[in-house]
C-alpha cells in the first residue's frame, strides 16, 4: 500500500493509540478490574480497529479500484483484493 505513505503519520498515530488501548486491557486484566470495565475497553479497542480498517479500506478502494489512472486489469485486480479483504474481515 504505497499510497499509505501520504497518511503514514496519521495511520501510525492511530495504530499507536490502539496499541495503548490493548496494553490498557492487559493491565486491567492483570489488576483484576471488573469484567464490565474490561469489556468496555475491549469494545473501544474493537471500534478503533474497525475505524482503522475502514480508513485503509477506503484508501485501497480509491487508489486501487476507482483510480482514474488504472487500467481495467488493475481495477479488476484491486476489486478482487478488496473482496478478499472484506470476506476475511467479516469472519
Amino acid at each position: 500500500m504505497a499510497h499509505t505513505i501520504a497518511n503514514k503519520q496519521k495511520i501510525t498515530a492511530r495504530v499507536r493509540r490502539i496499541v495503548g488501548q490493548l496494553n490498557g486491557i492487559e493491565r486491567a486484566i492483570e489488576s483484576e478490574v471488573s469484567c464490565s470495565a474490561v469489556l468496555q475497553q475491549v469494545a473501544a479497542a474493537r471500534g478503533a480497529l474497525g475505524g482503522l480498517f475502514e480508513e485503509l479500506l477506503e484508501d485501497h478502494l480509491r487508489q486501487h479500484v476507482a483510480g482514474a489512472h488504472l487500467s481495467d486489469a488493475d481495477r479488476q485486480a484491486g476489486a478482487e483484493e478488496l473482496l478478499a479483504l472484506i470476506r476475511r474481515y467479516a469472519r
